[in-house]
């Protein structure tokens, strides 16, 4: 166990959580992505677009769930300034997270940049990617997500334990409510 995990004070049971993001039906890599900006969820949009066989999910850095993965892994679990994919073992950050995700993607020129982008020296990788996350808040803020009308998008975004009981709470209480 990692000795940091122990240092974040949360009032959830992220152990619990970050071990059902990986069951034993679904073990894809996780890229937390910060919720709020545009051009995070931009990039969300563009790996599903060029993913169509689904080897990623999703989940906001705001949620639990990215919460509890980045604590497994010892880190603070309100990071946001930064990409993070994770796997069932291990995660990666920044420049290697994008590069990473990049030569998974079903297209040529992406696999070839993800390809190149681990290669490249971290010095030069890390510089590019800072200058963009510092300005990331230019394209502006959201709290809204990409529209999934039809539910195309559901089995790839993470649910959030938050999210579901307060959906439980809400449904068994409307359900007493017109039970009376």
């Amino acid at each position: 166990a990692n000795e940091k995990q122990q240092e974040f004070a949360v009032d959830f049971d992220w152990k619990s959580i970050s071990e059902s993001v990986f069951s034993e039906n679904d073990q894809r890599p996780v890229i937390l992505f910060d919720g709020v900006c545009n051009l995070c969820n931009g990039g969300v949009n563009f790996v599903m677009d060029h993913d169509p066989s689904a080897k990623f999910r999703f989940a906001s850095l705001q949620t639990t769930a990215a919460q509890s993965l980045l604590i497994r892994d010892g880190r603070h679990p309100t990071q946001t300034q930064t990409i993070v994919l994770v796997t069932p073992h291990k995660s990666h950050t920044g420049s290697l997270a994008v590069a990473k995700i990049c030569s998974q993607l079903e297209h040529a020129l992406l696999k070839t940049a993800g390809q190149v982008g681990q290669v490249t020296p971290k010095w030069i990788r890390e510089g590019i990617f800072k200058v963009v996350s510092k300005h990331r808040y230019m394209l502006g803020e959201n709290d809204s997500c990409r529209l999934d009308l039809d539910g195309e998008y559901s089995s790839r975004f993470v649910s959030d334990p938050s999210v579901v009981e307060d959906l439980a709470t809400t449904t068994t209480s409307t359900a007493t409510k017109s039970e009376e």
